[in-house]
């Protein structure tokens, strides 16, 4: 039988005159579209992620009609498909658990389904590298949109960061120079909008880093929700994607080495989260970008950070965004980008940053007076992580960047939770804090558990920041100095399983060092002491643990590392 379009992926269901052709169009059909609809133009599929259980993406129903809007400009047929949501603020036991398998979902979906290109509607935190992991397993023409952020929180005259204003909050009523009625009514000031976290957490993190990887239109990372202009770009996105098919430009064609290097730099330029290493580290596992824990460092920890914002320092993405937003951060560090890097506009990074304005340096500084300096991520060895650990500086205390310090230890999150209030606690602000088995295995899923809170009775002093050891991640939102991901992590059998209370540990960031002082001969007598926790013993959580690598490879499955294209050789009849 014929093939009316045979260049189009889809027309292998849509443009054959048989059978399996009368299935594929007829059943389609039933809702109310005409035959013309599957004559040869490019099918889209619409990635949402919308959710009501997922607050941050509430809003995706909305955006999905102006994506469809340009979509049908451009001549193209929009079809909408659902795949796992990731709130993070009620998934339990952390939306980091099932990133992977979203990304299986979104794989899966995309591949066994009639789409030439894919628009993926993404924000809150998890979604955005499980949508483009997913995507980029696939290998179609792929461009991606986020939500956007949350206007500024207002609460008794100041603005307060999503996220951010909590735990600083929580602290207060800890220490007890904020009132629970006041927390209470905090709320509903903070989260006033439609949109994900206003700092510089790990969703506008990573709606920067899509945008700066080229997978965005410009401006990508900045409008906020409640905006207009985030429809205006969802509309013209709708467009572009059409285009795209037919320029045949594909993901892999985007996400090239250049393209993970500036994401790098951007990310020490924003005061970016953590979190963006384990997610970038995974994306270029799927497409086979050779790239390394020690890359973030080689790469991004002398840039400077030139944007005054939350958790980092004052100012939210609302006023990020009147600033100039990211193109702004990208011209001024213009000379350090691959500025021939393409994008999915069709223009390069040079091109598109070119002219881009900046209209506020409070929030958005120039490199030869940037708000800190090197302030990228560090990553961090020694023999507490051997495979590394990684710590924001420009969130830490620079008095304790440099630190020695007597280990205080939970061996769980439980742990932590039944003993940190405790008066009787062992601790003063000179200990380093340690929580085990809370990495990728260990909790499982890597929770953002490692920014612990202080013990009340630390607090009290008017002491704010300690040093903090774990295998968690923390929330892009958060603060302090908290080294993370240190790799093996303990249910793995790394080092850090063996650290005991009273060990003394250092950490020295500016040397990239984090060590136990404990002799090897005694670390192998715990060794060998020491009893593996007991894995879960079904579904998807035991899939995951068995199959999960280590932070410093990405955290991402191993049966899911590089790709598999879109081809799929059979017919469903």
């Amino acid at each position: 039988m014929t093939t009316k379009n045979p260049k189009r992926r889809s027309q292998a269901w849509f443009g054959k005159q048989d059978r399996d052709g009368f299935v594929h169009r007829s059943w389609m059909k039933n809702q109310g579209y005409p035959s013309d609809e599957f004559d040869g133009r490019p099918i889209i599929g619409i990635c949402n992620t919308w959710s009501e259980l997922t607050p941050c993406n509430g809003h995706f129903r909305e955006l999905a009609e102006f994506v469809k809007r340009g979509v049908y400009e451009a001549g193209g047929f929009p079809l909408e498909f659902p795949v796992m949501s990731l709130g993070e603020t009620q998934l339990r036991p952390t939306a980091m658990l099932f990133r992977n398998l979203a990304s299986m979902d979104v794989e899966e979906s995309i591949r066994g389904n009639p789409i030439d290109g894919v628009v993926l509607l993404m924000g809150c935190d998890k979604t955005t590298p499980a949508l483009m992991m997913g995507a980029a397993s696939c290998g179609l023409p792929t461009i991606g949109l986020s939500g956007g952020p949350m206007l500024n929180g207002k609460f008794h005259g100041k603005d307060i960061g999503s996220g951010t204003g909590v735990w600083m909050m929580s602290e207060m009523v800890r220490a007890g120079v904020m009132s629970q009625d006041e927390f209470t009514e905090a709320e509903s000031c903070m989260n006033r909008s439609k949109g994900h976290c206003n700092t510089m957490g790990t969703a506008s993190t990573m709606a920067s880093m899509v945008e700066s990887l080229g997978m965005a239109l410009p401006e990508n990372a900045a409008i906020p929700a409640a905006d207009s202009r985030r429809n205006r770009l969802a509309q013209l996105t709708g467009r572009r994607i059409v285009q795209l098919v037919e320029e045949d430009i594909s993901i892999d064609k985007i996400l090239t080495r250049e393209a993970f290097e500036n994401a790098i730099r951007v990310n020490a330029a924003i005061g970016g989260s953590t979190n963006a290493v384990i997610h970038l580290l995974a994306l270029a596992g799927r497409v086979g970008i050779p790239l390394r824990l020690e890359d973030w460092d080689e790469i991004g920890s002398k840039m400077p950070c030139l944007v005054n914002l939350q958790p980092s320092g004052h100012f939210l993405m609302e006023d990020f965004y009147y600033a100039g937003g990211l193109p702004a951060v990208m011209r001024e560090i213009a000379p350090l980008l691959h500025l021939d890097a393409m994008t999915v506009n069709g223009r390069t990074i040079g091109e598109n940053i070119a002219k881009a304005p900046c209209y506020n340096r409070e929030v958005i500084k120039t490199v030869e007076e940037p708000f800190k300096e090197h302030a990228g991520i560090a990553v961090l060895k020694g023999n507490l992580a051997p495979d590394g650990a990684v710590i924001k500086p420009s969130a830490a205390s620079p008095h304790l960047l440099q630190h020695r310090g007597r280990a205080v230890v939970f061996e769980s999150i439980e742990d932590f939770h039944a003993r940190i209030d405790s008066d009787d606690l062992d601790i003063d602000e000179t200990c380093v804090m340690v929580l085990k088995n809370c990495g990728p295995r260990g909790y499982p899923g890597m929770a953002e558990v490692g920014n612990m809170p202080l013990p009340p009775k630390i607090l009290q002093k008017g002491i704010t920041d300690m040093v903090r050891v774990s295998d968690a991640r923390m929330s892009g939102t958060a603060y302090g100095t908290v080294v993370l991901h240190t790799s093996p992590e303990a249910s793995a059998g790394g080092p850090l399983a063996l650290v005991r209370d009273g060990d003394m540990i250092e950490l020295d960031v500016p040397a990239r060092r984090l060590h136990l002082e404990v002799d090897a001969a005694e670390l192998q007598r715990r060794r060998e002491q020491w009893v593996a926790p007991q894995p879960p013993v079904r579904g998807y959580a035991k899939l995951y643990v068995e199959h999960v690598q280590q932070a410093h490879l990405g955290a991402d499955l191993d049966f899911l590392v590089g790709n598999s294209g879109a081809a799929v050789p059979r017919d469903s009849h």
